[in-house]
C-alpha cells in the first residue's frame, strides 16, 4: 500500500476562514508559509503546528489512538459474546 493510498485526503482541504479561531490561524499559517495562491490546506496548518506547538499535536494524538484502542477491544468483547451465543444456541440446538 502506497503513501498516498494511506493518506487523508481531508489534508489537502482548502481552510475556509469561517469562525474567529480559523480566521486566526489561517492567517497565522499563510504569514508564516505565504503559499502560492493563498490557499491553506490542513496539511500546512498540522506542519505548521507540529513545528510551534507539537505537544498540542500530540495529546490529540494521544488521545486518538487511546479511543481507538478501546473501541478495539470493546469490539473484540461484542464479538467474543457474540460468538458464545451462537455457540449456545447451536449446542441448544443439538440437544
Amino acid at each position: 500500500m502506497s503513501e498516498e493510498e494511506i493518506e487523508n485526503p481531508d489534508l489537502k482541504e482548502k481552510v475556509e476562514a469561517d469562525n474567529e479561531l480559523k480566521k486566526f490561524v489561517v492567517n497565522y499559517v499563510g504569514e508564516k508559509l505565504d503559499p502560492e495562491g493563498g490557499d491553506i490546506t490542513v496539511e500546512m496548518i498540522v506542519g505548521v503546528f507540529a513545528e510551534e506547538f507539537p505537544e498540542f499535536l500530540l495529546v490529540v494524538a494521544e488521545e486518538n489512538w487511546i479511543r481507538g484502542y478501546k473501541q478495539a477491544f470493546l469490539d473484540m468483547e461484542a464479538h467474543d459474546k457474540q460468538v458464545a451465543e451462537e455457540a449456545e444456541t447451536q449446542g441448544h440446538e443439538d440437544e
